[in-house]
């Protein structure tokens, strides 16, 4: 058993002992209460999910295993000189909470490596595919089309106790997750780069492979591993997450669990709000001439923007109410490495004039950027200017936080989720008592 996986089953045999108990004698104890409102507004702040490995505080923002996205980049230790973790420690850290030590962060490193091969199979099938096909598309069946391989469904056919069914979903997602960053390249350079793929290079870890096989300089390295860990995990009820959960609480494997996932990441709502993002800055750009708009200027795109019934990309978020520490990540490495981008002069002129204006309209909950604000423009300037595969770089990361959490599931024996639905009917009927009461 591999040093992760050692470390693993220890705090899993614990933390089945601490959920065990609150079941057992605490199970009846109300958390919340369920509103009209919620029931037929998706669920909204319903507090009915489980998971210890990221937290978001509408105020504070995430924290991944209680740290922040600072102390996250602080505590781990970074690919050799490079400014931003490697994705593999971060990985122990997501499913242990514990910072690993430089040689730990290395044996994942040695372990994705022999875990990296991605079956021909797989690059057989995309090739089957359609060239405008959409790459989430391409993404979602290459993952789908593994699932031939699990070790979770061969282990579950013959027979194992339910104890036990967290170690073959470790070794599906570990599989799984070290295969991403050749197929995520793949698709990149056979759909916009003339079919041009290249050859993974060893030596190199999961983001400067990332980097290499798209054929883009560094720091484009340091622009990999810092998406990846910002956008790992946001707990567990956003689509992406949420879809991966409950696939995965029917004891479908990693992959049937992660396609699914995948599928939720490409809606508008979700994953490609990004791309939308900078078609709207792009546009803007198109009435100024390709020159930042002054701020005047910029306050009458916003009015414009939104009294035309429009909102503006980047900008609320469902929990939220500041400034998306993501976006402030990400904010930083543009001062560093990319001051001058018009692309990133525009969002931070529109950062200075977007909060006062949506205060002012009050259709907006929260008036601040989220992630998808800037991190279009980053792949933009290094070069990735097809807006489509935003997405799939996106879900690269994505996969860290859910293959983490399903880990988890199975290890603590979570149930089948099946919520209980109710009627309009009935809605109303308590609607009336309520007011009944009331009056």
């Amino acid at each position: 058993m591999d040093i992760l996986k050692e470390k693993l089953k220890d705090k899993i045999h614990v933390q089945r002992s601490r959920v065990q108990k609150l079941t057992k004698e605490y199970g009846s104890t109300v958390i919340d209460e369920v509103t009209i409102e919620q029931c037929v507004g998706g669920a909204r702040d319903i507090k009915c999910l489980v998971t210890d490995i990221s937290y978001l505080d509408p105020q504070e923002g995430i924290r991944f295993r209680g740290k922040t996205i600072p102390e996250t980049f602080a505590a781990l230790p970074k690919f050799p000189g490079c400014e931003y973790p490697y994705v593999e420690s971060f990985w122990y850290f997501l499913l242990t909470g514990e910072a690993p030590s430089s040689d730990q962060t290395l044996a994942i490193v040695s372990d994705w490596k022999k875990r990296a091969s991605v079956p021909k199979y797989v690059f057989d099938i995309l090739r089957t595919i359609p060239r405008d096909t959409h790459p989430m598309v391409m993404f979602s069946i290459a993952v789908l089309a593994m699932q031939r391989d699990s070790l979770f469904a061969k282990s579950y056919r013959t027979g194992m106790r339910k104890e036990e069914y967290w170690e073959s979903m470790y070794e599906d997602a570990s599989n799984l997750v070290a295969r991403l960053p050749e197929i995520g390249a793949y698709i990149f350079r056979m759909k916009y780069r003339n079919d041009t793929p290249i050859t993974p290079q060893p030596e190199l870890d999961f983001a400067g492979g990332f980097a290499h096989m798209m054929g883009i300089p560094k720091p484009y390295d340091d622009v990999a591993r810092m998406n990846f860990i910002i956008h790992s995990d946001h707990e567990s009820g956003n689509v992406s997450a949420h879809a991966t959960h409950l696939v995965g609480s029917a004891l479908s494997d990693a992959f049937y669990a992660f396609s699914a996932g995948l599928d939720g990441l490409a809606g508008p709502l979700h994953g490609l709000a990004n791309q939308e993002v900078l078609r709207w800055i792009q546009s803007a750009l198109e009435k100024t001439g390709g020159r930042v708009p002054t701020r005047d200027e910029m306050e009458h795109l916003v009015w414009q923007t939104l009294n035309s019934g429009q909102v503006i990309p980047g900008y609320g978020h469902a929990v939220l109410r500041r400034t998306d520490p993501r976006y402030t990540a990400q904010n930083e490495f543009c001062k560093k490495h990319m001051p001058d981008d018009p692309l990133f002069q525009f969002i931070n002129r529109l950062f200075e004039v977007a909060p006062d204006v949506l205060r002012e309209h009050g259709k907006t909950k929260n008036p601040w950027p989220n992630v998808d604000a800037g991190s279009g423009v980053i792949q933009w300037h290094y070069g990735i200017r097809d807006f489509d595969f935003y997405t799939v770089i996106f879900g690269i990361g994505r996969s860290l936080g859910v293959m983490a959490n399903l880990i988890w599931d199975r290890g603590l024996g979570y149930a089948l989720e099946r919520p209980k639905s109710v009627t309009t009917e009935m809605l109303e009927h308590w609607a009336m008592e309520k007011a009944r009461k009331v009056a």
